[in-house]
């Protein structure tokens, strides 16, 4: 089978297994990978030291890959029916929009390695391959760009005529197919996303500072939030939105209507309080097959303390109090601290005042301690 037909045969086939639109990219050294290196020298990628590993790996796909010559890129639209605002009449907090359903490792990466089983297979299955759901050491983006799947725009993601609302997948393979064209980047004059970013984290057109980042802080940042960045949070407990809500073209945007990106029971039932009194085992029943785990327990309670700081709900102090005197993670102890020197109050004076001379951790002493002085 020449590349013409295997390429006709692979795009049909995405289509069939129920992926939005696919693409084909030819590999190489990626043009920014210049830019990657200056983005990590000047520790943009904070604590993501995932980031920094081998570089040059990263931004060339034959090194991941040896002899690989082709990307096929999916993508797979999640926008739900009603996506904006909190994630539920329970829960109260934003939740991004993408982890409200199932992981969509689990709903993207069986239908992925399937296509690679299909190319293998019109191919006499001498295909060499690696399927990746935003897992492998890859510049996913640029090579759905690449592939003519959107293009990067100024809030960094990949942005299409359609909107930005999608998963992507891709898959390296050792043959030759027939590369799609690339399409024009379409973000002009406009200033949309920049202008909405809360905490600054975009510092212009094209350029992420992560450490600024909302999702960075409640998600891919596992220790403490720094105290000056927790109000920054606002009522998001897990991811942010913002720059893709105001994009324009995702007024474009239609729900995908898939129901595994339906949210959860769990976001519709629970309150920011029963979330911060979770024990582990209710924790991981509550928690199984969502992509909200990457933040694990500690960091999801830690967020829900933040948020309920934040929000200074009726029921917020009493629930922070609680988590001061029980909770066992010091992590979480420490911020329930901040969030009762937030809230202020008699009672709340009282419990830190227990918790600087009796706490274990030196770590929640001295949040509670600052607590006090503030």
């Amino acid at each position: 089978m020449n590349a013409a037909e295997a390429s006709r045969r692979v795009r049909e086939r995405a289509l069939d297994l129920g992926f939005t639109t696919v693409g084909i990219a030819a590999v190489g050294p990626s043009p920014r990978r210049d830019f990657l290196r200056s983005w990590i020298g000047e520790g943009r990628h904070g604590e993501m030291a995932y980031m920094a590993r081998d570089p040059e790996r990263r931004s060339d796909p034959r090194r991941v890959l040896p002899g690989a010559r082709s990307a096929v890129c999916v993508t797979l639209d999640y926008l739900p029916i009603a996506a904006a605002g909190s994630a539920g009449p329970g829960l109260t907090a934003h939740v991004s929009t993408y982890a409200r359903g199932r992981d969509y490792h689990d709903v993207m990466g069986p239908p992925l390695r399937d296509l690679l089983e299909f190319l293998r297979a019109e191919t006499g299955g001498s295909v060499d391959g690696r399927a990746y759901v935003d897992t492998g050491p890859i510049l996913e983006r640029e090579l759905a760009a690449a592939a003519g799947l959107g293009w990067v725009g100024k809030n960094t993601q990949l942005l299409h005529e359609r909107g930005s609302w999608f998963f992507l997948g891709e898959i390296l393979v050792d043959v030759e197919l027939v590369p799609d064209p690339p399409v024009a980047d379409r973000c002009g004059s406009c200033t949309a996303c920049l202008d909405a970013c809360p905490t600054g984290a975009l510092l212009e057109g094209y350029l992420l500072d992560a450490r600024r980042c909302i999702s960075y802080l409640n998600i891919e940042l596992k220790g403490a939030i720094p105290p000056s960045q927790r109000a920054d949070l606002g009522e998001h407990l897990y991811g942010c939105d913002i720059c893709q809500e105001v994009c324009p073209w995702n007024r474009r945007a239609v729900p995908a209507g898939r129901p595994e990106f339906t949210p959860r029971a769990e976001l519709r039932s629970l309150t920011l309080a029963e979330l911060l009194a979770l024990d582990p085992q209710a924790y991981a029943r509550s928690f199984r097959g969502s992509p909200m785990k990457r933040a694990r327990r500690r960091g999801l309670l830690r967020n829900a303390a933040v948020v309920l700081a934040n929000q200074g709900s009726r029921d917020a102090a009493a629930a922070l109090r609680r988590s001061l005197r029980v909770e066992p993670e010091p992590l979480v102890r420490s911020h329930a601290a901040w969030g009762l020197g937030r809230l202020g109050g008699q009672a709340a004076r009282a419990e830190l005042e227990r918790s600087r001379r009796e706490d274990p951790d030196e770590a929640v002493r001295e949040e509670a301690e600052a607590a006090l002085e503030r």
